[in-house]
């Protein structure tokens, strides 16, 4: 059973995810395209831009929930057992 300690850590440290994950996956898939347009010399097509649209949001997904955990730990700890 999950005490009330423990859902908190892992329900502000989700929302905390979630409200990083939007402006994160914007940015990493701008960076992206624009990259893979100045390696590849042109504009990309709508194929390619969805790809990296698709590579950003999981990238984002997997470092803003690592960020958020880590961040709640480090500032609020990990709640004992009691």
């Amino acid at each position: 059973m999950i005490d009330k300690g423990h859902l908190w850590f892992i329900a502000t440290s989700l929302v905390l995810a979630v409200a990083l994950f939007f402006p994160v996956a914007k940015m990493m898939w701008v960076f992206s395209v624009r990259r893979l347009q100045v390696k590849l010399d042109r504009k990309l097509d709508e194929d390619e831009v969805r790809g990296q649209l698709r590579r950003a949001r999981f990238i984002a997904a997997v470092v803003v929930t690592a960020f958020a955990f880590a961040f709640n730990f480090n500032v609020f700890g990990i709640p004992s057992f009691r």
